[in-house]
């Protein structure tokens, strides 16, 4: 579920019409990597909490996508070449003043693509980074689950849920956090100051 309702219900139909556009026009194979592969770049920025400007240019003929990366370490910028579509695309979403939900978008749309697919898109949080192997394993349980095909993992590193991990499907929310067990710890003993208290213990 997105964290701006708002933003998503914009986002919607913008997804949708560019989902029918690219079935219409045999794209969908190229749109669906142009996402996922802006969706890896944007994961691993916030990863390491940088923050990401979008800038389309007209180049030689092709539109070219440049993420401007600013942080303390001066990670240069990368450079993405988009498809003539996606890039179309995104100038009509630059000319509306809607760049601001490209990133909304590209998950409706990755959405729309996985379920024709029967492929379940699950957003993973865990305080530390999985392995090959722990994914692997996930992956196969969450099949079992979901009856899905495919499982597409969506991987957030947050250190502040202390351990274990957070698995959002749909509108489910299987949560083996410590920082959950600790705050649902906190409340059966009552603590007027919560998981603060608790952390003092780990």
């Amino acid at each position: 579920m997105s964290k701006n309702p708002l933003a998503a219900k914009i986002a919607a139909p913008y997804a949708r019409a560019l989902y029918d556009y690219s079935v219409e026009q045999n794209v969908m194979h190229k749109l669906t990597a142009d996402f996922q592969n802006l969706e890896g770049i944007s994961n691993r920025a916030l990863d390491r909490k940088l923050v990401i400007s979008f800038d389309v240019k007209d180049e030689t003929q092709e539109l070219v996508m440049e993420p401007v990366v600013a942080s303390d370490d001066q990670t240069p910028p990368v450079k993405i070449v988009l498809s003539e579509h996606l890039a179309k695309f995104f100038m009509v979403l630059v000319k509306r003043d809607r760049m601001n939900l490209a990133r909304e978008i590209s998950k409706n749309y990755l959405e729309l693509v996985y379920k024709t697919a029967s492929v379940k898109m699950v957003e993973v949080h865990t305080a530390f980074p999985f392995t090959t192997i722990q994914k692997l394993n996930l992956i196969k349980k969450l099949k079992e689950l979901t009856n899905a095909r495919e499982i597409r993992l969506v991987v957030t590193v947050d250190s502040s849920l202390i351990g274990g991990f957070l698995i959002k499907i749909d509108s489910n929310v299987l949560d083996f956090t410590i920082k959950n067990q600790l705050e649902s710890l906190a409340k059966k003993l009552d603590w007027s100051h919560g998981i603060e208290n608790l952390e003092q213990w780990i």
